[in-house]
């Protein structure tokens, strides 16, 4: 049986025939049980976000998972580039923030 990251590896692989693709589990960063598979980090390299808006390549990732989303994923943390941006930024991407948990700050 294929895990969370492999099937939203292969959906989006299909759908979006990407230059360069990264999903990983963040989800042991997260205040979740262990195994989890809830949360991911998804960097997306792709010539079909060519004039569209990051709006617009965000909903073109979103329902390319929309059976896995419905499936226990909580939370997805997109980049998604054309390569000429890929190449901008020297094929790198900033580190997803600390979890603050989602009972953290109900003191604060």
């Amino acid at each position: 049986m294929e895990n969370k990251q492999q099937l939203i590896e292969q959906r989006l692989t299909q759908t979006l025939s990407p230059d360069y693709l990264q999903v990983v589990d963040e989800s042991s960063q997260h205040n979740v049980p262990s195994g989890a598979e809830s949360h991911f980090k998804v960097t997306i390299v792709s010539p079909q976000f060519e004039k569209l808006s990051l709006l617009e390549r965000h909903r073109a990732v979103n329902a390319a998972l929309t059976e896995l989303m419905a499936g226990g994923i909580h939370a997805l943390a997109l980049h998604t580039l054309t390569p000429e941006e890929w190449q901008a930024k020297q094929q790198k991407v900033a580190n997803s923030p600390p979890c603050l948990g989602g009972s953290a700050n109900k003191n604060q």
